[in-house]
């Protein structure tokens, strides 16, 4: 089973859903939870996120090559209520 697929499958069961309910609450098919459980790699982003939604799973997106290009994203300003 794969880490996203543990994720997804241990915060359902945390909030003591079926897949079906999962999938009703996400608006996607009984399909969609049962794939992602299983490791399914050709999902629809929205799709996953609709599901991730639901079980308040954030993702955070993290690159060195970001920060290189505006500094400002690594690092926010000390007091950013400070106005120039």
């Amino acid at each position: 089973m794969t880490p996203l697929a543990q994720l997804i499958q241990g915060h359902r069961k945390k909030a003591a859903l079926t897949q079906v309910q999962l999938a009703q609450l996400a608006g996607v098919g009984k399909t969609v939870v049962w794939d992602l459980e299983h490791g399914k790699e050709s999902v629809q982003w929205d799709t996953l996120q609709k599901v991730l939604r639901v079980l308040n799973i954030t993702i955070e997106w993290r690159s060195p090559l970001l920060a290189r290009m505006n500094p400002a994203i690594a690092q926010p300003a000390a007091n950013s209520g400070d106005l120039m």
